[in-house]
């Protein structure tokens, strides 16, 4: 194909296509800056969709921004002498540019960018916090007035700024110009208390193609209430919940929208029965669950509700994430329920998972049942931590080494004589199993966070 596309004179197309493989490589993309007319026309777009997400020590480009800054903020912002800062022209109307916005690291590199300036005495400064959010607006304000085809969305917690409404200014701006582009928004750790106008705001996002809740507080009577009554589909991809909520509002929340869920996690959720009501919700209404996070889950008498739960999400269930606290106390009924789910987990894996972590009190019986239970599951990513449990490597070798059912390994223990031992770390370990081409890492590296997962699928 790029054989026929160079003869048939299609020269500009291809040049697109190599250039955009290489977008995630910021130095290489520099260099194609400097080729030629065409390199860099090309180049600088993939450079600037997401500058406040890139690693750098240069925080500058905040100063090309401002220049496309006009009105009164501009002449606020001029008291700081900022002024004498910004470039007198840019090639590129670079805000028109941006695709990707994090509120947090919109923020963050303002802080840098302040911390650059300040050390230098580049600015006359009477209050830091009222220069900051100067910044803030008007950063939001060039990308309300810049054209900007915004495609993600990410909206975090920020500390002394959650009340600091950033992201409704953009989203309910009369110039609102993404509400056929947007596709995409994370919530992650907001507090929902006094927001207002959600039913307005989705109401006008054209193409949402999946919204992501992760974390949040107060989703009862500000988000649920607000958002069950719209008329047009809602689809959350992601729920993550780590407190109490009325179970009647959820209900009606997962009976809408639960069609569309696909990655589901919970922390903390009130007491038994209610517990067995979301089970009893999810297995009803969300079919299509492709990652489960289950965390403190401490009474067996809902594990077989579980166990129905992982059986009815089989088809699409690909990322399996099990963290069960421990009790200290020995032959405890938390240590019953780990005992419980490993021996009952074998029956209800499907025969391929991407991802499967096990954060648990591992009894080696147990865990023999479980692996001698699944080898005909292969697992292409399988994290292990074993705290306070016994010594489960033998039963690593024989059913998985040898097996050849993983692809990558990465096991962590934790118990009163070893502090959070690695298997990374056993070099000789480590040489064993790659014979068997199963490559070992760092529990770190290689464990799958909910949130992670979720900004790197969407």
């Amino acid at each position: 194909m790029s054989c026929s596309k160079i003869f048939s004179g299609d020269l500009l197309e291809l040049t697109y296509e190599i250039i955009k493989y290489l977008q995630n490589d910021f130095s290489t993309l520099h260099s194609c800056v400097l080729v030629n007319r065409l390199w860099c026309r090309l180049a600088i777009p993939l450079l600037w969709k997401d500058p406040f997400s890139i690693s750098t020590e240069n925080y500058n480009f905040i100063e090309i921004y401002l220049h496309n800054l006009n009105g009164d903020l501009k002449t606020k912002l001029n008291e700081y002498g900022i002024d004498k800062l910004l470039p007198s022209s840019t090639l590129f109307n670079y805000p028109s540019f941006i695709k990707y916005l994090n509120i947090h690291k919109l923020i963050f590199s303002v802080g840098k960018w302040f911390e650059y300036l300040k050390l230098r005495k580049l600015i006359i400064l009477n209050s830091e916090t009222d220069f900051k959010r100067l910044v803030h607006k008007s950063l939001f304000k060039i990308i309300i007035e810049n054209e900007v085809n915004l495609h993600t969305f990410e909206i975090e917690f920020i500390p002394r700024y959650q009340n600091f409404p950033l992201y409704k200014s953009l989203l309910l701006s009369e110039d609102f110009n993404f509400s056929n582009t947007l596709n995409t928004i994370i919530f992650y750790c907001i507090n929902f208390e006094n927001i207002i106008n959600l039913d307005k705001i989705f109401g006008q996002l054209n193409v949402l193609g999946s919204v992501h809740i992760i974390n949040c507080y107060n989703l009862n009577n500000n988000f649920i209430q607000q958002i069950i009554n719209l008329t047009k589909p809602l689809k959350i991809k992601s729920l993550f919940i780590r407190e109490i909520l009325q179970i009647e509002l959820l209900q009606l929340l997962l009976q809408k929208f639960g069609v569309y869920l696909e990655n589901f996690g919970y922390r903390i959720f009130g007491n038994l029965s209610q517990k067995k009501l979301l089970l009893k919700c999810i297995t009803k209404y969300c079919k299509n669950i492709k990652f489960f996070d289950l965390n403190e889950f401490k009474n067996q008498i809902i594990h077989p509700i579980l166990l129905n739960l992982f059986e009815n999400i089989k088809q699409s269930l690909n990322y399996l994430s099990i963290n069960i606290i421990i009790s200290l106390v020995p032959n405890s009924n938390n240590n019953n329920c780990n005992s419980f789910l490993l021996q009952n987990l074998r029956q209800i894996l499907p025969s391929r998972l991407e991802y499967l972590n096990l954060t648990l009190h591992i009894k080696k019986k147990d865990f023999g049942l479980l692996l001698k239970g699944i080898q005909n599951t292969f697992i292409n990513k399988l994290t292990i931590y074993n705290r306070e449990g016994d010594d489960i490597l033998f039963y690593i070798k024989k059913y998985i080494m040898e097996k050849k059912r993983i692809k990558y390994l990465a096991i962590k223990i934790y118990n009163d004589l070893i502090y959070d031992k690695d298997l990374f770390d056993m070099k000789d370990e480590v040489k064993v199993f790659r014979l068997y081409n199963i490559k070992v890492q760092s529990y770190s590296d290689l464990y799958i966070g909910f949130y992670d997962y979720v900004k790197k699928t969407y």
